[in-house]
């Protein structure tokens, strides 16, 4: 009787651990979905505006979508992209259409101190080439006056 109990002793010593520990784990993953959740709409926003305020509700963000930003000076981006003057009409048109020949939406930021005849120049150039849906973006609602 005692060579069995020796050998259970020598096996419990050298027994590999059979279970894991997965609690490291979860806690990396959860702080690594916390700093995407945060950092992700910081992604969308490439140009810095300043946007006007809105109670609309917000629309879905769509995959085949452009941005056309207008800053506080005047300066167009084509999603980041600057377009010199009187160029954009033509940048508009050379954009590709989807299989079905529609144009992509198109999403306009514009700083809130621009003058309302900026903005309705880039709209008309937008309705002139074809882009009939745009989407206006503003900041968090705010009541009417």
């Amino acid at each position: 009787m005692g060579a069995p109990s020796h050998r259970k002793r020598s096996r419990r010593g050298r027994a590999p651990m059979s279970e894991i520990n997965v609690t490291p784990l979860v806690d990396v993953m959860l702080v690594l979905l916390i700093i995407f959740m945060v950092t992700a709409p910081l992604l969308n926003a490439g140009v810095p505006v300043d946007l006007p305020d809105s109670n609309a509700k917000p629309l879905d963000q769509t995959p085949q979508a452009i941005t056309l930003t207008v800053t506080g000076d005047g300066l167009v981006y084509l999603d980041q992209k600057p377009v010199d003057p009187g160029t954009l009409g033509a940048r508009l048109a050379a954009l590709p259409r989807g299989a079905d020949g529609k144009p992509p939406l198109v999403t306009l930021r514009a700083d809130k101190g621009l003058e309302y005849g900026v903005v309705m120049g880039v709209m008309g150039e937008l309705n002139h080439a074809g882009f009939n849906a745009i989407s206006l973006v503003t900041n968090s609602s705010v009541s009417a006056p």
